[in-house]
This record gives structure tokens, C-alpha cells and sequence, in this order.
């Protein structure tokens, strides 16, 4: 959505060198290598839940619709909304908009799949049913790069934790050392802050 000017990525088995621009076959392998889910759900308002899972199916790998439908089911309910499939998100509370966006990457079946404050925009009571997908899939082994305010998830379903701040690597380290010992000062101001 962004092109950087300067640097490099590696991802999802793609590599790119920002100081020249990436050609659009390897853009649309990364699009289709990883998912992606936002602050807001960024729904299609005009589409069903269900074609909102399916859109990327039909247009991005081609496939059949009943095909794109049943893949668009399945992630439904994995994320507990397969009872909202025919509605439109206008009808659908926060957190039901965001556990449709999760199946909406899921049903691309990516290799990672990165969120952006996924609770964010949410009331505190809706805070938890996403998170609680998202627990569901980091035990199910999916790779997921979470950028997070809420402590106690980050410290429960991660492999290792960065701090990042004003673009600079601050810490990087798993999560018993990250949140009982950490290296850097900042960190430690951080993590007092929260408690």
C-alpha cells in the first residue's frame, strides 16, 4: 500500500531492495504470500460477509465462486461467523468485522499474516473475541506479525517481541526476557508505564 524509498524486506519467501522499484509480479506474489489486517476492518460495504471472504478468491486466484465460497465458509467459521454470512457489515458489530477480516486472510491461505492494532478501534467488551481468534491461530501455528498495545497477549502468544520506536529497533527478544528483563531502559519505562 506504501512503497518505501530506502531498505530492504524479506518475507514470506520474497525479497525486496527498496532503492529500486519492485517490478508488480513480485508486489502481487507478496499480495498473494501475505494477508493483511488492518485497524479497521475495511469491509466492503456494498458485499455480503461471505463475498467479502470470497472478493480475493474470484479476482486474485481465479477460482470457480462455488469453490471461492466453500474456502470462504470454512474461514468463516474457524473465526465464529458463519452465521453472518449473508448480512452486510453495516449489521455487524466492531469485533464481528474484524474476526471477518481475519477469515478474509485466512481464505488466501497465506504464509504470514500481518496486523495492524487489530483491536484498536474496538470497545474493550470486543477486545477479547478477537484476541481470542488470534490465540486460536497462533496454536494452530499460523505466522502472524502482530503491531500491539495489548501487553498480556503479546507476552501470551509470541515468539519473540520487537520494540520499535520513532523507527528505530529498541529490543528484540523473547518474551520471558522482553517482559521480565529487559535490556533497554526504554523498555523498562515502557512496561512500568503499563502495569
Amino acid at each position: 500500500l506504501e512503497m518505501p524509498r530506502s531498505g530492504t524486506l524479506n518475507i514470506a519467501g520474497n525479497h525486496f531492495d527498496f532503492t529500486k522499484t519492485p517490478s508488480d509480479n513480485a508486489i502481487r506474489d507478496l499480495r498473494r504470500n501475505v494477508g493483511m489486517v488492518f485497524q479497521q476492518s475495511n469491509l466492503w460495504p456494498h458485499l455480503t460477509v461471505q463475498q467479502n471472504v470470497s472478493e480475493a478468491l474470484l479476482h486474485v486466484k481465479g477460482m470457480k465462486r462455488d469453490e471461492a465460497k466453500a474456502i470462504a465458509m470454512q474461514q468463516l467459521e474457524k473465526v465464529g461467523m458463519a452465521h453472518k454470512a449473508d448480512v452486510y457489515p453495516i449489521t455487524l458489530s466492531g469485533g464481528q468485522k474484524q474476526r471477518v477480516s481475519i477469515a478474509r486472510s485466512l481464505a488466501m491461505s497465506p504464509e504470514v499474516i500481518l496486523f495492524d492494532e487489530p483491536t484498536s478501534a474496538l470497545d474493550p467488551e470486543l477486545v477479547n473475541e478477537v484476541l481470542g481468534v488470534m490465540k486460536a491461530l497462533a496454536a494452530e501455528g499460523y505466522t502472524m506479525v502482530v503491531v500491539t498495545h495489548e501487553m498480556d497477549f503479546a507476552r501470551q502468544v509470541s515468539d519473540e517481541v520487537v520494540f520499535l520506536e520513532k523507527g528505530l529497533l529498541i529490543e528484540k527478544a523473547p518474551p520471558e526476557k522482553f517482559f521480565t528483563n529487559p535490556d533497554s531502559e526504554r523498555v523498562r519505562q515502557f512496561l512500568q508505564s503499563r502495569r
